[in-house]
């Protein structure tokens, strides 16, 4: 079972100073190998307790459990415990606790593929060194980064909470790093004035109604807008509130614009609550909500003579326009439901299209017209 075995005994403490001779408080550690990783066990009175270092370096190993054995003797360290439960059965524990089921369903796929590469093995046998043979052979499965960072994400999320039980010594993403996912992020299409007026005239009502509200109120296409109610939308201040979001801050009233509330109004005027309590419902099943428009919103951008794109960009669209039209990313960020300023969620959003950047170099012209136009009228006078 153990390939190398080096023992040794811990009599004194560098910090201490001070002997610990006696067989009550001595502290005998050993390293021995499982695999590629180095092990430790040591003894505190009569019981042992064993832990991975995490390490393939026999040295840095050694040196992991000399620190281990000090801190024990300087009574700064709680001992985790001696068996850690196994994977499968802890992220199982994980998956329980879990309570929105949403959330609880995009856990268990990354669990599945975590109990795949990992086995049942204990938490307290994943090394980083694991951990990277993970990310490895995911993408050398054609996997894409992001899809590994939320699968890595989970893993750090199951080991942290085994880390505050005192169930592993150590998390071992302290030594991994996530996966760079900038480059094969997938650019948002900024729906220029233009584009938009071409897409309008040939979208039916539904559509229409639809790119109107995202494009005007900013709101999530499936969570928001699809779902959103009629008694939600208050004509008379203008505003609609957001009752169920993707976070907290999510729920908030959005303000509408005009041509937003002349839309809705007419929409109202077909299909009210007379016929839904929703605004977007579903034709066969009037009581409920349309789930996506996957099916017609290809059609309409064709028939437009369009490139696809997600409905979902016409959000990046609206906050774009935001930022070109000078408002603050506090309010840009209060508006679209976010939980903070964060300039790279921000950077997420706001993309800058052809117009954004004409109308940026057309401001710098002007303003190094103005500055020449400043500088002539001035030097006849300092000649002078």
């Amino acid at each position: 079972m153990l390939n190398e075995h080096y023992s040794f005994y811990w009599v004194t403490s560098p910090f201490l100073n001070r002997f610990l001779w006696s067989s009550e408080r001595a502290m005998r550690g050993s390293l021995y190998r499982r695999g590629k990783i180095w092990w430790m066990a040591y003894y505190v009175g009569a019981k042992q307790y064993c832990e991975s270092t995490l390490s393939t370096n026999k040295l840095l190993a050694q040196k992991i459990l000399n620190l281990r054995i000090a801190e024990i003797i300087e009574r700064r360290f709680q001992l985790p415990k001696s068996n850690a439960p196994r994977l499968e059965q802890f992220c199982q524990e994980f998956l329980d606790s879990t309570s929105h089921p949403n959330t609880r369903k995009r856990y268990a796929t990354s669990v599945a593929k975590l109990q795949t590469h990992f086995g049942d093995i204990r938490l307290s046998e994943i090394s980083p060194e694991g951990i990277d043979e993970f990310k490895e052979a995911r993408l050398a499965a054609k996997v894409r980064t992001a899809t590994v960072n939320r699968d890595l994400a989970v893993l750090r999320r199951i080991l942290n909470i085994a880390g505050r039980k005192r169930l592993i010594s150590a998390n071992p993403f302290g030594e991994v790093e996530m996966l760079e996912e900038c480059k094969q992020r997938r650019q948002p299409h900024i729906l220029t004035v233009k584009e938009e007026e071409q897409l309008l005239a040939v979208a039916p009502d539904l559509i229409r109604v639809l790119v109107i509200l995202i494009l005007d109120t900013g709101l999530r296409s499936g969570r928001e807008a699809l779902a959103l109610k009629w008694e939600d939308v208050d004509f008379a201040d203008q505003s609609i509130q957001i009752r169920q979001s993707k976070t907290i801050a999510g729920i908030r009233n959005a303000p509408m614009s005009n041509r937003c509330k002349t839309e809705l109004l007419r929409w109202r005027k077909q299909l009210g609550p007379e016929y839904s309590e929703y605004v977007f419902a579903n034709p066969q099943r009037p009581e409920t909500h349309l789930k996506d428009v996957r099916r017609a919103w290809p059609k309409v951008l064709k028939a437009a003579g369009l490139q696809f794109f997600w409905l979902y960009d016409l959000r990046h669209t609206f906050a774009s326009r935001l930022t070109q039209a000078g408002v603050s990313p506090l309010f840009v960020s209060q508006i679209m439901g976010h939980s903070g300023t964060n300039a790279n969620l921000l950077h997420t959003y706001v993309k800058a299209n052809d117009e954004f950047r004409r109308s940026a170099i057309s401001k710098l012209e002007t303003y190094r017209e103005a500055q020449c136009a400043q500088s002539k009228s001035q030097r006849p006078q300092m000649i002078q």
